[in-house]
């Protein structure tokens, strides 16, 4: 697989250093602002849901402003340095086979005979009242962030140490195991998001593209939401 043209591969070992020694202090700092979203506006964040979703909101801002100032130290702009290029070659592809992702990973669930379990998305639908921030999260924001994480910052420091196949497949594998508590640590189903994970790898180094992967991962979250909501 060649590598598509994209900008500049500029993170280092020591950047990942960085990140992971923030990710401690931003967890304890999102969850003090969850608790103070709650003491100022507790009829709109007292839910569960809201809680959930305060908590992840404000870790994803905080973990991205760590990238930020990353990208910095290497007088670098953020978005580009993640490769998130708009104009991408396979737009439309990525959009129609995103559902066909999830229909064969589906399957493969079903062979894989995995435990029947909420998605993380169907856990936080209480009620009507939370499906609208529910979907926004998990079918925009999620994907969004979790792809410039994993495919624009570690598959891409991989990249200088591996072979593609080997980054891609490196990558996928933390992606899998950060929803592994999700899903009861179901080994189907940690196996399925890893398979996953690596079609959203290969999608980003075909087209060189974060905005691409993005593309394709808020589909396939997209389709396992609406197949929920119709069986519901």
């Amino acid at each position: 697989m060649t590598p598509a043209a994209g900008p500049r591969n500029i993170w280092t070992y020591e950047d990942l250093g960085l990140l992971l020694g923030s990710i401690l202090p931003c967890l304890l700092i999102s969850s003090g602002l969850a608790r103070l979203g709650k003491w100022i506006a507790p009829s709109i964040f007292s839910a569960d849901a809201a809680q959930a979703l305060l908590y992840q909101s404000w870790l994803y801002l905080l973990l991205l402003g760590v990238l930020y100032f990353l990208a910095k130290r290497h007088k670098r702009p953020l978005w580009t340095s993640l490769g998130w290029i708009s104009a991408f070659p396979g737009a439309w592809w990525c959009v129609l086979l995103s559902p066909v992702l999830a229909v064969t990973i589906s399957a493969v669930g079903a062979a894989l005979r995995a435990p029947l379990l909420p998605t993380p998305a169907e856990q936080l639908l209480a009620g009507r009242a939370s499906l609208l921030a529910v979907g926004v999260f998990s079918t925009l924001i999620g994907p969004a962030f979790e792809e410039l994480l994993f495919r624009g910052f570690l598959q891409s420091l991989l990249m200088k140490s591996f072979i593609p196949a080997v980054a891609i497949i490196l990558t996928a594998l933390p992606f899998a195991l950060l929803h592994g508590a999700q899903y009861q640590w179901s080994w189907q189903h940690i196996a399925l998001v890893f398979a996953a994970g690596c079609v959203f790898g290969t999608v980003r180094q075909h087209t060189g593209s974060t905005a691409a992967s993005t593309l394709m991962h808020m589909g396939y979250n997209l389709t396992l939401l609406v197949a929920y909501l119709l069986q519901n």
